[in-house]
């Protein structure tokens, strides 16, 4: 219903304020294959193979969403024209590749960056950045990679992927992406954090007003959100792993929300999801 109100009083906007406000440059979303799952995977299961498990590392406080929007005459004379300013700073690819690389330190110490420095000078800028970062943490694998094609090979092999770090609207747009090939956006959780306290965890799905109050709607995104919230704001990773346990545990024995649930499976409801998972722990 708030698709055609003027853009200052869209709900993006005050989301796009709160970020900016609060500092929260770095996005974290996770995109990780629950074996249980396997099946609700639109990837082949030869493509899929053991599974996966990407942390896309997403700059949230620059790029096109907080440029400069305007209209103006065409000047070919083809009437209104609508423009958006796409920008980066070294000092923003620095803070987020630095992000990116001291997160693949801690994991399979893989970085691909993503961008479009073929077309784009704002690309050319984050690229040329990354190079020369990229030096300070020489246990990192490094590759670049065009946006277009880390679409293509999130779906040809996603295997290959560690971290992903890119700017604010590739970030949306891919992570997105990563979530379907997990089984469903109902599964995946998200931290905007910064350089200090606090961060904002919220599922990466959106309200589903469509259902709101029917008990339908898949939880694990907002339980998993709480567990970031335990390791990356009160640096509690052994309760995090407890959450993230007692979710899986759940899934391996064949729970399922509606979202999730295969032909001819009983799907439960929201809350009773909410209370196995809080009884596993």
């Amino acid at each position: 219903k708030w698709d055609d109100v003027p853009s200052a009083k869209r709900p993006e906007k005050a989301l796009l304020g709160l970020r900016a406000a609060l500092g929260l440059f770095v996005n974290l979303r996770p995109a990780q294959m629950h074996k249980a799952l396997a099946d609700a995977c639109p990837i082949k299961p030869e493509i899929i193979g053991d599974g996966f498990d990407i942390l896309v590392c997403r700059e949230l406080t620059g790029d096109v969403y907080f440029g400069k929007h305007y209209r103006r005459e065409s000047d070919k004379g083809w009437g209104e024209t609508g423009a958006d300013d796409m920008n980066y700073s070294v000092y923003e690819v620095e803070r987020i590749g630095r992000r990116a690389f001291e997160m693949a330190m801690k994991r399979n110490k893989k970085v691909c960056s993503v961008d479009k420095a073929n077309v784009l000078e704002t690309s050319r800028v984050w690229r040329e950045t990354m190079h020369r970062i990229k030096d300070e943490y020489p246990e990192v694998e490094y590759t670049d990679m065009y946006v277009d094609n880390c679409a293509m090979q999130l779906v040809r092999n996603p295997g290959q992927f560690d971290v992903i770090v890119t700017g604010n609207l590739f970030g949306d747009i891919l992570s997105d992406e990563a979530s379907m090939i997990t089984g469903s956006i109902g599964l995946l959780p998200s931290a905007s954090i910064g350089d200090t306290a606090p961060g904002l965890y919220e599922p990466i799905h959106g309200s589903a007003p469509d259902i709101a109050g029917q008990d339908k709607a898949n939880p694990i995104a907002a339980i998993l959100s709480v567990a970031m919230m335990f390791r990356y704001s009160f640096h509690l990773p052994d309760e995090a792993q407890a959450i993230e346990d007692a979710v899986d545990a759940v899934l391996a024995q064949g729970w399922r929300t509606a979202d999730i649930a295969k032909a001819g499976e009983t799907a439960i409801g929201t809350r009773e999801m909410g209370r196995r998972i809080r009884e596993q722990m």
